[in-house]
């Protein structure tokens, strides 16, 4: 049995077709122009504004999206997964694969042949145990699959060779997949409705009286996402579900004054943001607005709006936990006029 190691990540460039692959280990996409078994590197194709792991990892979502965008963490030092392993051949396609890979490479003038070398044994080790071709139906090659949203450092942490896994085992190897992986990986599909705000009263704002902000109740509800990987003997997935918890409003000019001060309006019970205006309103203070204390003369201040999601997940076996917040948030011009009276 070949064990799982680490080799450094490599790239090859020949005559008709590129080759990314791990030394002696997990091979990248499969040739240009050849067909063949799914490999190391996850293939992706766009559905909608969802990109997919072709037969590896599916993606269906609930909820709301509409005019909006995907959430985004508001910790700086979390990403979704880079990098995981997952099953990726049956016994013959991993035999088929290997042999291609290597036929290819030896075909490209400018491969090393050092890296030649390691893979032509790697390829008889794994031809001492027949590929596990014998045990077909109990399980499967594992391999290295990569976000391709992630950046190519990152992508190929992954480096370890590839390995056996019996049909209903959990490999005990870092980075294996799990629902953990499939939350974070979830995450990243996320999209949540836009944040354009009701601005009241109509027309242009008016200088030191308060603009009145607001979002419906049946703008703001939970989108979730769910994260599946079925291979024979493993079904796994996660539900990671994004609340909307609150808006930040920044009016766009230092002469503002916000509503409440922190400019952060909460989540009202019924799912709305503030409260709409009404008329007769025009100096009462609102729950959630801005009030300008200069023109924005010919121009215009850009207001920003942006929702915080609260994000959660569940998964498989009774899995699940917290991720960080999201944000998205959308940009609006607002004018703002002197008056020296008003009558309502």
């Amino acid at each position: 049995m070949v064990r799982a190691g680490r080799r450094a990540p490599l790239i090859l460039a020949g005559v008709g077709f590129s080759l990314i692959f791990v030394a002696a280990g997990p091979a990248g996409p499969a040739l240009a122009g050849e067909d063949g078994p799914t490999n190391g590197t996850t293939s992706a194709e766009k559905k909608g504004n969802t990109v997919a792991a072709v037969a590896k990892i599916s993606y269906t979502s609930s909820g709301n999206n509409k005019g909006g965008g995907r959430v985004a963490s508001v910790d700086t030092n979390w990403t979704p997964p880079a990098c995981w392993y997952a099953p990726e051949w049956k016994a013959t396609e991993f035999q088929e694969y290997r042999q291609r890979l290597y036929f290819g490479a030896r075909h490209d003038p400018d491969a090393p042949r050092d890296v030649l070398g390691d893979m032509s044994d790697q390829n008889q080790a794994y031809a001492k145990d027949g590929y596990n071709i014998d045990k077909e139906k109990d399980g499967m090659w594992w391999g290295a699959q990569q976000n391709p949203n992630a950046s190519m450092a990152d992508q190929f942490k992954c480096d370890r060779e590839p390995f056996w896994v019996e049909n209903g085992e959990t490999p005990d190897v870092p980075q294996a997949i799990d629902p953990e992986t499939l939350a974070g990986l979830a995450y990243e599909q996320i999209e949540v409705p836009g944040t354009k705000v009701s601005l009241a009263p109509d027309g242009p704002s008016k200088v030191n009286l308060p603009t009145w902000a607001w979002l419906d109740k049946g703008d703001f509800q939970p989108v979730s996402v769910t994260a599946s990987l079925n291979a024979p003997g493993l079904h796994i997935e996660a539900t990671t579900t994004a609340k909307p918890t609150a808006l930040s409003i920044k009016p766009g000019t230092e002469d503002a004054v916000r509503i409440p001060a922190s400019g952060k309006c909460e989540l009202n019970e019924d799912g709305s943001i503030g409260e709409p205006y009404a008329k007769g309103k025009s100096k009462q203070t609102p729950p959630c607005g801005v009030t300008y204390r200069r023109s924005s003369g010919d121009g215009t201040f850009n207001l920003q709006a942006t929702a915080t999601w609260e994000i959660t997940w569940t998964g498989t076996g009774g899995a699940g936990g917290d991720l960080p917040d999201g944000e998205y948030g959308n940009d609006q011009p607002v004018s703002v006029e002197e008056i020296q009276s008003i009558n309502r």
